[in-house]
């Protein structure tokens, strides 16, 4: 399943969300695929495609990051799939 994550960071955390990152680079855990990342020019959120089985792999990738962004999680369903929910 595709999963489209949006975060958001506080001006407040910004900077130590930059050092966090430049750190870790954000990768996702086993089990997620991330298919792609893209950050707002002016910095501050954006969003990421991932893709995996397992919802709570997905969570608990954010929930590393918790404590500096929020986040918008949606499962989302290509147009093939779309399809196949109609019927």
């Amino acid at each position: 399943m595709l999963f489209h994550v949006e975060w958001e960071v506080s001006p407040h955390n910004r900077n130590q969300a930059q050092e966090r990152f430049k750190e870790t680079g954000a990768v996702p855990p086993e089990g997620v695929v991330m298919k792609g990342r893209w950050h707002s020019a002016a910095g501050g959120r954006g969003f990421l495609i991932a893709e995996s089985t397992d919802a709570v792999a997905i969570g608990k990738w954010m929930q590393g990051w918790t404590d500096l962004l929020s986040f918008d999680i949606t499962p989302v369903v290509s147009d093939q799939e779309l399809v196949e929910i109609f019927g």
